[in-house]
């Protein structure tokens, strides 16, 4: 891919930011990840990729942090979701090392601050199924990891809404 700063019709400043997203968001090794490449100055292995629109360009842009900040002359915001970003990945890699206790029942929970998290077995269909306090999670999963890893995400999709 090559480099936009230098191609004629490409507007350097203007656009807007959409989103923020993590290429290993679901926490996969680093040698399993598919980075991306940034669309406007074509530097590899973009780990935190920003989505960037322009009222005159038809596409949006997927960029890096300095291509970001640059184009949509923020330079705050651009670099702030990507902290956030990172803030999340550590909390995800802390919560894997959390010690789930085990029930009487064969259930394992977790104690959080004012709130009880709860992995249970749903012995019809021998999968794996979560609750956070009294909200009973939709979704079965195969394994342990999985579930942990469901309620890691139910926390911070209530943290978003304002609910926990």
């Amino acid at each position: 891919m090559g480099n936009h700063w230098n191609q004629q019709g490409i507007p350097h400043k203007g656009w807007s930011l959409e989103d923020v997203f993590d290429v290993r968001e679901d926490g996969q090794e680093e040698w399993e990840t598919d980075y991306e490449t940034c669309m406007m100055c074509g530097n590899e292995k973009i780990r935190y990729v920003h989505i960037v629109s322009h009222p005159n360009v038809a596409d949006t842009f997927r960029v890096g942090c300095v291509c970001a900040e640059k184009m949509t002359n923020d330079y705050i915001n651009p670099r702030q979701r990507e902290k956030e970003l990172r803030n999340k990945t550590s909390r995800r890699i802390n919560w894997s090392k959390k010690e789930w206790k085990r029930s009487k029942h064969g259930n394992w929970f977790l104690q959080l601050n004012d709130h009880h998290l709860l992995i249970y077995k749903d012995k019809r269909f021998n999968k794996f199924k979560v609750k956070i306090d009294e909200i009973f999670g939709k979704k079965s999963f195969d394994n342990l990891d999985q579930a942990k890893l469901a309620v890691f995400n139910g926390i911070e999709y209530l943290k978003e809404k304002g609910d926990w």
